[in-house]
């Protein structure tokens, strides 16, 4: 049975979910603003994220919210984090790969999770101490061993892009292991997909509490381990509101290889 706070994630969650879906057939007509340097957010980003803060506000007025685009409102100990649209840039495509993430944190730490893919009504769930569900399922990270064979997911973010170089002499080492990398545009989804078993590791630089708050909890509870680069335990955010800079999730295993071989490439140091 879904814990009360998961109850009312899931109801937020579809209801963005149904304003993505609404508005996904006219998209040349949406107002898009550039917030940084290929960094796109559109009138739908906003409106999805308003109906959600209007069901939190309504259930736990005394709880903080942190969103995408409205920014930090108010102070708790406990604060809704949200991206009401993961994969914004596939969603102004046209590419049909976007979701809404929703974390309740407690002192800067994931306590419960939704993470919603309204084209696929794929529901990703879980709760800190409770596992991780998708569509009511129990599910648990892959059991792979190794890097060998393993399908990696990573990402180019437009803010990391000086380390480009860095990043892509890595893939060129993690190719001779890996089956394949994918980047699929959504980094939610992809931590997501990782601790389902649909992919075996993820990583990814510059990311926000938002992108990832709800991922890294699940993750941990279908039995994974989530770092930063160089091997650190990281969380969504502390209790400054400051982002984690990279993430390395998957199995104990293959995240461990990940993590080092993100270390040996050189590239783990290309963010000192």
């Amino acid at each position: 049975m879904q814990k009360p706070a998961v109850t009312l994630m899931v109801k937020a969650a579809r209801a963005a979910g149904n304003i993505l879906l609404r508005h996904m057939h006219r998209l040349d007509a949406l107002n898009v603003v550039e917030k940084d340097r290929m960094d796109y957010a559109s009138e739908v980003d906003r409106l999805a994220e308003a109906e959600i803060i209007k069901e939190f506000r309504r259930a736990t007025p005394d709880y903080a919210i942190l969103g995408e685009e409205h920014g930090p409102l108010g102070q708790s100990r406990n604060t809704w984090v949200i991206d009401p649209l993961d994969g914004t840039s596939n969603y102004l495509h046209g590419i049909p790969h976007f979701c809404v993430s929703i974390a309740l944190c407690e002192n800067g730490e994931p306590t419960h999770g939704v993470i919603f893919d309204p084209l696929r009504n794929d529901l990703f769930t879980a709760s800190r101490g409770s596992g991780m569900q998708l569509n009511e399922k129990r599910v648990r990270i892959a059991d792979r061993k190794d890097l060998h064979g393993a399908m990696l997911i990573t990402g180019f973010p437009p803010r990391e892009r000086a380390r480009a170089s860095a990043h892509l002499k890595c893939l060129d080492n993690l190719l001779l292991d890996a089956e394949d990398v994918r980047r699929t545009g959504s980094a939610a989804l992809d931590l997501a997909y990782v601790a389902c078993g649909r992919a075996d590791a993820y990583f990814e630089a510059g990311l926000k509490p938002w992108d990832v708050a709800a991922g890294v909890l699940m993750v941990r509870e279908a039995g994974g381990k989530v770092t930063d680069f160089k091997g650190r335990a990281t969380g969504p955010m502390d209790n400054r509101g400051l982002p984690p800079r990279q993430i390395v999730a998957g199995n104990l295993r293959v995240a461990e290889a990940l993590q080092q071989r993100i270390v040996n490439t050189g590239y783990a140091a290309a963010f000192d």
